[in-house]
């Protein structure tokens, strides 16, 4: 298992924000922008953990939870729960550690931010993962998402919070084994001080998303055109009701150079875990280095 040290930086406001920063190694290469991994709306830094071990041996990945998530200080203000906010977040993290460029993978919401990141500077990516989210957000999706966030749950065992989330998602994810699903609960879950099994985030996040446009606030194929001109990778769940075929097929359309690959039997979001996902994203990296 790959070592990754716990940093914290700072936010405008206050905050003290934590990241994971799998440093690379002896055989790393300096010269190589680090990878940057955007976690998805109730998700944090774990999410990446076995991308970052895969990776870290030759490159620097830098797993951050946003502001209210994991490690990271929960914000007073439920308002700053917004895309512009985490990517200013995420730009005071660059500034503070010294990062010019980077290679950006982004998961649903941090997707979103990936592509906030290009209309503002787009000369600091240096490529970018879009999993499994685009400039067009299906609604069905995002009613399923308003339905279960913010609403605070407890598990007395991890046994009980994996069976709980097999049974909410299992049409997303069909061929999960009950390991998976714990393994799942572990990155969205933490015990509390009380020893009950909670989800790792303010549940305060859900005022602003629950709000039209709280989602994204923008209109986002701007900031997927970019992205033209570098290495990008369009990944799609083919079970998404977040990210339609349609959708992706125009991301390709209107990138042509972006490598477009949908999992089968997979919902929303992929893990990157999955081999086909984990080579398209080392054919990426290829791109890059070179």
């Amino acid at each position: 298992m790959s070592q990754y040290t716990d940093r914290y930086w700072d936010s405008a406001d206050g905050l003290r924000l934590h990241l994971r920063d799998y440093a690379g190694g002896d055989s790393g290469d300096s010269n190589r922008p680090p990878v940057l991994c955007l976690p998805g709306l109730t998700r944090n830094g774990r999410d990446f953990a076995g991308l970052a071990e895969r990776l870290s041996p030759r490159w620097r990945v830098l797993c951050p939870d946003m502001r209210g998530r994991g490690a990271s200080d929960f914000a007073q203000d439920s308002a700053t729960y917004n895309p512009m906010q985490y990517v200013a977040d995420i730009n005071a993290m660059l500034d503070q550690l010294g990062i010019a460029r980077f290679v950006a993978v982004g998961t649903s919401l941090g997707g979103l931010m990936t592509m906030v990141l290009a209309l503002i500077a787009p000369d600091r990516i240096a490529g970018a993962v879009l999993n499994d989210v685009g400039p067009v957000i299906e609604a069905e999706g995002l009613g399923r998402i308003r339905d279960y966030v913010g609403k605070a749950r407890s598990f007395a065992r991890w046994d009980d919070a994996a069976q709980a989330l097999a049974a909410e998602q299992a049409c997303a994810f069909p061929d999960y084994t009950h390991e998976d699903w714990l393994a799942m609960a572990r990155r969205l879950m933490v015990a509390d001080s009380d020893g009950q099994i909670v989800f790792d985030y303010d549940m305060k996040i859900a005022e602003p998303f629950a709000a039209p446009g709280g989602e994204a606030g923008v209109d986002m194929w701007p900031g997927l055109m970019a992205l033209a001109g570098r290495p990008v990778l369009c990944l799609r769940g083919g079970l998404s009701d977040i990210l339609s075929g349609e959708t992706l097929a125009e991301m390709g359309r209107r990138l042509p150079d972006a490598e477009l690959l949908t999992l089968a039997r997979i919902g929303h979001a992929p893990s990157l875990d999955e081999p086909q996902a984990a080579a398209a994203i080392a054919r990426l990296l290829a791109r890059v280095a070179a």
